[in-house]
């Protein structure tokens, strides 16, 4: 399982996230989208070296977070049972040979694409 479905999964915990800047942030998840940005309410943010500073709601971009603390009550036996729903047969065979569909690199056949030389 992802680690972005188990953070949708965890609406409503309260949660505390260092960014790579040195924040902390603690607060309630609201939401968690698949990139990861993380909407959080009732915020109490402190800044590296700062003074502690209370919002009602803050968002977080997910490419800015180092590391989530989780509680310790929270049920991780349930959370973590990968229940998305698994691909169709000819999906399936596809991600299991590890090609989708397409050429490869270009794209455009031989000629095209990038690269050196003259384009004749």
């Amino acid at each position: 399982m992802k680690l972005v479905r188990f953070l949708m999964k965890c609406n409503n915990e309260t949660v505390t996230i260092e960014l790579k800047n040195g924040t902390i942030v603690h607060g309630t998840i609201a939401s968690v989208s698949p990139q990861m940005n993380t909407a959080l309410r009732n915020v109490k943010m402190t800044p590296r070296g700062g003074e502690p500073i209370a919002l009602e709601t803050l968002n977080v971009r997910g490419s800015t977070i180092r590391y989530y603390i989780l509680p310790d009550s929270l049920p991780l036996d349930t959370l973590l049972i990968d229940d998305a729903p698994k691909p169709k047969n000819k999906a399936r065979k596809e991600a299991e040979r590890g090609r989708g569909r397409g050429r490869g690199r270009g794209g455009r056949g031989g000629r095209g694409g990038r690269g050196r030389g003259r384009g004749f």
